[in-house]
């Protein structure tokens, strides 16, 4: 988000708390959910922490300045959803190198049921991401456009074939019961 964002409130920006207790309190209330959201596209809860305390970190340093925005959480959340794409490509290289410089085997059969956070990682990342932040988020439609730069209709159609994708993933046939 650029500087020039709406600012919030001058009764809220002339408050006489500190902007280290305004901090505080702000990721207090915002911490564990947007760990959540992040887990969920991540998989990997230590990773997931690690992100989300970055982008904290990223915010705090910046307070004097994101503090003031409108919605400092989506600025936050912004940061952290970015920080862990940049974490999944990097997860892919390595991932790409080590498959080219192991030897070659056979995988052993795979589970007979997938859980949703496999299932979560089938998806196409903008699929997942729409996904999580509609269900886990509790975000609009319009949020999430907003959020992404992207038409409501666009962030639909995301959340339409992520929702069959899963359904397909996380369908329980009549042997498995």
């Amino acid at each position: 988000m650029s500087t020039s964002t709406a600012r919030r409130s001058s009764a809220t920006a002339g408050s006489s708390t500190s902007p280290e207790r305004d901090f505080d309190e702000f990721y207090t209330a915002h911490a564990h959910s947007l760990i959540g959201q992040i887990y969920a596209y991540v998989g990997d809860l230590p990773e997931a922490e690690d992100l989300v305390a970055e982008a904290f970190c990223r915010a705090y340093a910046r307070w004097r300045t994101v503090g003031y925005y409108e919605n400092p959480l989506a600025w936050v959340r912004r940061v952290a959803w970015n920080l862990a794409t940049s974490h999944h490509r990097r997860q892919t290289v390595i991932r790409r190198f080590l498959r080219r410089t192991r030897d070659e085997h056979s995988e052993g059969p795979q589970p007979d049921r997938l859980d949703l956070r496999d299932a979560l990682r089938g998806l196409r990342q903008q699929h997942r991401k729409a996904v999580i932040l509609y269900y886990l988020a509790q975000m609009t439609t319009t949020e999430i456009a907003r959020q992404e730069g992207v038409s409501e209709s666009t962030v639909r159609s995301w959340l339409s074939r992520g929702r069959a994708a899963l359904q397909d993933k996380l369908r329980i046939t009549e042997e498995e019961v």
